[in-house]
């Protein structure tokens, strides 16, 4: 209680404590915070074995889903809060050249780095 609920979603971290009555304690979608659960909303899956950053295999059409969820849920309603590792640094642990903060209209470059 009083804690905030952070979810990542393609290496995004997102702080979905307004959205508590889905994602707190005992409610729906809980079972998606605290890790990276981009496998799980792709699938719209809740399996331990999906709640998971690799999408490895997924669909085509799960693919789409996840990028729909991603843009017009996630990204539309949540501040990002942080970027997961695998979206920030290479394998080898030297920093991701491609990597580009997400655009929000809440999202303020100086405050995040």
């Amino acid at each position: 209680e009083g804690q905030p609920i952070y979810l990542a979603v393609k290496g995004v971290v997102f702080d979905v404590t307004s959205g508590k009555e889905f994602y707190g304690k005992g409610a729906p979608y809980n079972a998606l915070v605290g890790k990276d659960s981009t496998r799980g909303v792709a699938k719209m899956s809740l399996d331990p074995a999906d709640l998971t950053h690799d999408i490895t295999g997924l669909t085509e059409e799960e693919l789409k889903s996840l990028d729909d969820i991603f843009n017009n849920v996630y990204k539309v309603k949540y501040p990002i809060v942080g970027y997961t590792s695998q979206r920030i640094l290479n394998e080898d642990g030297s920093p991701n050249l491609d990597f580009k903060p997400e655009d929000q209209p809440h999202f303020n470059i100086k405050d995040e780095f």
